[in-house]
């Protein structure tokens, strides 16, 4: 096997798959990735079992074949050669010779059948999106999920396909976080499926154009396919709870509020919080919303925010970091809080389909 390669698409290509290399592997091919050269292309493969992601770039390739090197001591070694171009030499023996200007190393490889092989898959549902519209989705409800692994279903992203719209949710069970975009195409009909939190944020850190990729859904994997990669993830098994219920019908009490103005009174009056005492007051009375915070063991503060209302005051309490998360990703200029009491759930809305549910704090 004998190819050569630019050093800077190959140090790039490597950093898109690294991110899967953990350095606790049960099996040591784990912390391998996997090079296939062949047809003037050079392929990039790393999985840790439940990722697995792919992609290609350019090589002149004299002998095709494939090897495994580790991962993260050939991004190192890139990462520090000069020269423009990487030379590869790799024997029957797995020993992996490189060069690059004035750099001379030798790797030792792993055999390539340790090396898992993809899981059979076939496409119940596919979709057509714009790589930067489901880069934005996921950005604007990932917080959301949760870390605790009492509820597995509870720590992915819901992909939910119905009548030719699809939804991305997330919840850990306190708050809910929901993103709805008609894509370019959506085919197979209705579904619901759930990806682990790590595939979706992995490809908010891979996806950066604009051009439409394209995701596979299967029974038990999910594919993703943009540009010139592919990530594909197990599917989480079990039933996501019904958000829709989770949604008040109506209600009774609504402000708008610019979006940055409200994150930043948030961050400012949350300053006097302590740890023990978490939450931010609410106070909407005449056309003002009253923040507030107190702790007894650094003080209090408040500040206002001018905004349209002329209800009954409703003094309502939050954790503030709920309250600042779809601020900060949700990518509106402004948002409308919809509220019926201090004791039922609040909405927020963004804009282009995204809304979000938070429960009231119940001061003792």
């Amino acid at each position: 096997m004998k190819f050569t390669v630019n050093r800077e698409k190959l140090q790039k290509a490597l950093q898109k798959v690294g991110s899967t290399i953990g350095s606790k592997n049960m099996l040591p091919v784990l912390g391998n990735v996997l090079l296939k050269a062949e047809n003037n292309t050079l392929s990039l493969t790393t999985t840790d079992l439940e990722i697995r992601i792919s992609t290609n770039i350019e090589a002149v390739v004299e002998e095709a074949g494939t090897c495994t090197a580790p991962a993260k001591k050939l991004t190192s070694l890139v990462g520090c050669f000069v020269g423009s171009d990487v030379a590869f030499n790799i024997d029957d023996k797995d020993h992996i010779k490189i060069k690059c200007g004035t750099s001379s190393f030798t790797l030792l490889g792993l055999p390539v059948d340790d090396f898992p092989v993809p899981a059979n898959f076939e496409a119940k549902q596919e979709i057509k999106i714009k790589e930067n519209e489901l880069k934005r989705m996921i950005g604007s409800i990932s917080y959301a999920a949760s870390f605790d692994d009492s509820r597995k279903i509870l720590t992915g992203i819901l992909i939910s396909m119905r009548n030719n719209m699809i939804t991305l949710v997330a919840t850990d069970g306190k708050r809910l976080a929901m993103q709805d975009k008609m894509p370019e195409q959506l085919t197979g009909g209705d579904n619901d499926v759930v990806i682990p939190l790590k595939a979706a944020l992995e490809m908010r850190r891979l996806l950066e154009g604009d051009t439409v990729m394209t995701v596979k859904v299967g029974e038990k994997q999910c594919v993703f396919a943009a540009g010139n990669f592919e990530l594909s993830t197990k599917i989480i098994e079990g039933n996501y709870p019904n958000y829709r219920q989770v949604i008040p019908q109506s209600f009774i009490r609504s402000i708008t509020v610019p979006s940055a103005l409200l994150l930043s009174k948030i961050e400012t009056v949350s300053l006097v919080l302590s740890d023990s005492s978490s939450f931010i007051i609410l106070d909407i009375d005449n056309n003002k919303l009253t923040l507030k915070a107190s702790s007894s063991e650094v003080g209090e503060g408040s500040d206002i925010v001018e905004v349209k209302y002329e209800g009954e005051p409703l003094q309502i309490s939050f954790n503030p970091a709920f309250l600042a998360d779809p601020l900060k990703n949700c990518q509106a200029d402004n948002v409308v809080l919809k509220m019926n009491d201090p004791l039922n759930p609040v909405v927020i809305e963004g804009n282009e389909g995204f809304l979000y549910v938070i429960m009231p704090i119940r001061k003792k």
